[in-house]
C-alpha cells in the first residue's frame, strides 16, 4: 500500500514538493486555504494595475490534472496531532504518514495591532486586488472632491525591500504615464509616492551597487525615500513615525517584514525565529515522519547560522531536494542533504531601472530589467500565462498605459462625496 504524504501550503516549496515527489509509490494530499498557487513576486504588479489578478495564480486542479495520486484540499489548516498523525481543519481531519510543512509566511505587524487593523499587506493575489482598489478608489474621490488634505492622495509603503521597492516605482510611473490621462481633472503635483524604510538602505540585502542604484531610480521617479525612519503608529489617518513626523495617508501599505505561519500542535522547543528548526534533510527536529521545506523552514549550518534567506529559490530547491529523497528511498538509494547555493537576487524599480545581483558580479540598468523580465517570465508556470504577461509588457513598454484599472468591490462600497466643482 502506498504511504499517504499530507503537503500544507501550495506555495513554491508545495508546488515544486508534490511536482516532482513519485505519484507511483506515494499518495498526495495538498491543503491548502486557497484553491491556486500565486506568483508573488509579480503580486505588486497586480497592486499598480499593470497586470490582471488571473496572469499569475494558477488552478492547483488544473496543475495537477494530469497527475494520479494528488488530492487538492481547500481547507483551513488549524492544528496538527503529531502523535495521531492527523490534521485538523476547517473541513475536517486528515491522516498522513509522512507530513510536509510548506505554510510560508505571513505579514509582520510587529504587534501593532492598529497597524495591522488599518495598513494594507502584500502576501497574497486578494491582498494585491484590496491595493489596487483602494489606491483606484482614492484617485476616484479625488476627482469628484478635489481633496489633496485628507490623505487620499499620498501612498505610503513602509518597508524598502524589493517589495517596497518595487511597488514604489509602480506607483510612481503610474503618477507619471497613466494619472494625467486618465484624470486630467487631478492635479499630479500633489499625489505623493512615499517609501519609508528604518535601514539607511533601500534593497539592505543586496549588493552596495543595487541600493545605490534603486535609490537614484526611486529619486528620479520622484519618490519620496525616508531612510533611518521607523513607523510608530497609525491613528486618526496619519501615519506617525518614531521622531514624530505625521503623514496623512488614506494608502498605507506595509511591506516592512515577514513571520512564519506556525501551526499550532508543536511544542516551542522546535520553533525558534517563528519558524521550524529542521535538519539538513528538513527533517522537523524530535520527528521522523514531519518536514518542512521554504520559509518557514529553519536550517542552521556554519554559512547560514540564523538559516537560509526566506526567499524563492530556497523553497524551491528545498522542495525539490526533499521530494527526490522521498524517491530515493523508495529505491534504496541514499539521501542527499540540502546544500544551498545562492544564485543571486535581483529588483526592478521601473522601465529600464533594475539591479540584479549574480554570483560573480552585479549590473544594472537596462540589461539588468530585461534579465529580470526574461528571469520571472520564465518561472511562470503556463506557456498560457506566460504569453499573456508579455504581450501585457510588451503593451505597456510601447504605450506607457494599461487598461487594467478595474475597480472590483462589493456594491455600496464605494461612495463618493460631492463634488466641489462641476464642467461648465
Amino acid at each position: 500500500m502506498k504511504k499517504k504524504i499530507a503537503v500544507i501550503g501550495g506555495g513554491f516549496a508545495g508546488l515544486q514538493f508534490v511536482k516532482h515527489i513519485d505519484n507511483k509509490h506515494y499518495d498526495v494530499l495538498l491543503l491548502d486555504k486557497s484553491n491556486h498557487h500565486q506568483f508573488q513576486p509579480l503580486f505588486y504588479q497586480v497592486a499598480a494595475a499593470q497586470l490582471e489578478p488571473s496572469s499569475i495564480s494558477f488552478p492547483f486542479r488544473k496543475i495537477f490534472q494530469k497527475r494520479e495520486g494528488v488530492r487538492i484540499q481547500m481547507a483551513e489548516v488549524n492544528s496538527v496531532n503529531p502523535d495521531q498523525q492527523t490534521i485538523s481543519t476547517d473541513a475536517g481531519a486528515f491522516g498522513y504518514d509522512y507530513l510536509v510543512i510548506a505554510t510560508g509566511c505571513k505579514t509582520n505587524y510587529f504587534n501593532n495591532s492598529e497597524l495591522e487593523k488599518s495598513a494594507l499587506p502584500l502576501k497574497s493575489t486578494f491582498e494585491a486586488i484590496q491595493i489596487r482598489n483602494r489606491v483606484l478608489r482614492n484617485f476616484e474621490r479625488i476627482n469628484s472632491t478635489q481633496d489633496y488634505n485628507s490623505g487620499l492622495n499620498n501612498i505610503v509603503i513602509v518597508g524598502a525591500g524589493p517589495t517596497g521597492v518595487e511597488l514604489a516605482g509602480a506607483f510612481a510611473e503610474m503618477k507619471k504615464n497613466i494619472l494625467p490621462k486618465d484624470y486630467p481633472e487631478i492635479d499630479t503635483s500633489k499625489i505623493r509616492i512615499i517609501l519609508v524604510e528604518g535601514s539607511g538602505k533601500t534593497l539592505g540585502n543586496m549588493s552596495e551597487l543595487a541600493q545605490t542604484a534603486s535609490l537614484e531610480y526611486l529619486k528620479k521617479l520622484g519618490v519620496e525615500v525616508l531612510l533611518n525612519r521607523f513607523v510608530d503608529r497609525y491613528e486618526h489617518g496619519n501615519l506617525i513615525l518614531k521622531d514624530g513626523y505625521a503623514i496623512k495617508s488614506e494608502n498605507v501599505i506595509w511591506a516592512a517584514g515577514v513571520t512564519g505561519n506556525i501551526i499550532e500542535g508543536f511544542s516551542k522547543e522546535i520553533i525558534q525565529g517563528n519558524r521550524y528548526l529542521v535538519d539538513d534533510f528538513n527533517k522537523i527536529e524530535g520527528f521522523e515522519n514531519i518536514f518542512a521545506v521554504g520559509d518557514i523552514a529553519m536550517q542552521i549550518s556554519e554559512k547560514y547560522p540564523k538559516g537560509h534567506p526566506q526567499v524563492a529559490n530556497v523553497a524551491i530547491n528545498q522542495a525539490k531536494n526533499l521530494a527526490l529523497n522521498f524517491n530515493k528511498i523508495i529505491k534504496g538509494k541514499t539521501i542527499k542533504p540540502f546544500l544551498y547555493k545562492d544564485q543571486g537576487s535581483m529588483a526592478t524599480v521601473g522601465k529600464y531601472k533594475a539591479a540584479v545581483d549574480l554570483p560573480l558580479f552585479s549590473f544594472k540598468g537596462f540589461f539588468a530589467w530585461v534579465f529580470w523580465m526574461f528571469l520571472h517570465l520564465m518561472l511562470i508556470l503556463s506557456v498560457r500565462n506566460k504569453l499573456i504577461i508579455f504581450i501585457n509588457w510588451m503593451w505597456t513598454f510601447f504605450t506607457n498605459d494599461s487598461s487594467l484599472r478595474l475597480i472590483i468591490a462589493e456594491k455600496g462600497s464605494l461612495k463618493l462625496k460631492k463634488p466641489q466643482w462641476i464642467y461648465q
